[in-house]
């Protein structure tokens, strides 16, 4: 009975040893068939991870205002600041900017989908009449200013209001545009936003503090960018530049 139970035994740990064995050998291949899998899935994410003098080579400005490489790249920084903050969707891939630096004559409000790398949108767009006349000099943040105010934006929802179809954009930069739903500071069409007005008074007309575009592409760029999307309005101030914390590379944001 002894030598019964002492077979068993013996039986028990060679066959238990052999599937260690086969168990180690089968995690071992399995562990080596997923590293290609997870190389790749690190090297998609590494891809997604484009900087931002990458996309913009390979944005076509053919036919088109060429935007400035200097603001774009600071309007990405500011983008992938407000994502990392989850001020943005992690999804989002559009980035408005309008460029305050240039004549209001210009097309100088840009609507890029970073994913395709396309224009979507290359218009005219109004700054206040307190801001300056052809070009924009003025910028501020407080109610009944008529001033345009610079910085992040975050688009919100749309309405029917005076000035027709509007979008509310919700400022991000404290001090210089965060009083935006306070002053109803909008995205909305306006007739003096055209070709016609420039050709009679040499520059577009002036809002009071809201980016207006072209009454036809009001609706289109609306509908296109409402919803938590990124909005950059954009002037070469020193101390705007130096103060907004969605411009700064630092890991606090």
């Amino acid at each position: 009975m002894k030598k019964v139970l002492l077979t068993l035994v013996l039986v028990f740990i060679v066959a238990t040893s052999f599937y260690k064995k086969e168990t180690a050998v089968v995690n071992a291949k399995t562990h080596l068939e997923a590293q290609p899998t997870i190389l790749a899935a690190e090297n998609k994410a590494a891809s997604v991870k484009e900087t931002g003098e990458e996309i913009f080579s390979s944005i076509s400005f053919e036919g088109i205002n060429a935007l400035n490489p200097d603001v774009f790249s600071k309007a990405f920084l500011g983008f992938n600041n407000l994502k990392k903050a989850g001020k943005l969707p992690q999804d989002s891939h559009l980035l408005t900017v309008c460029d305050f630096s240039l004549s209001s004559t210009q097309k100088r409000l840009w609507v890029i989908d970073l994913n395709a790398k396309k224009v979507l949108f290359n218009s005219l767009v109004a700054h206040g009449k307190n801001t300056g006349e052809e070009f924009a000099a003025k910028f501020s943040n407080t109610e009944s200013s008529y001033q345009s105010s610079l910085g992040f934006y975050v688009t919100e929802n749309t309405y029917n209001g005076n000035n027709g179809y509007s979008l509310k954009l919700e400022g991000m930069d404290s001090g210089y545009n965060d009083a935006a739903f306070q002053r109803a500071i909008v995205m909305h069409g306006a007739k003096y936003v055209s070709e016609d007005f420039i050709r009679s008074q040499n520059r577009i007309g002036r809002s009071w503090g809201c980016p207006a575009v072209p009454s036809a592409l009001a609706e289109p760029i609306i509908n296109t960018i409402k919803g938590k999307n990124c909005l950059f309005i954009y002037y070469p101030d020193h101390k705007y530049l130096s103060d907004s914390e969605w411009l700064k590379n630092g890991e606090n944001i």
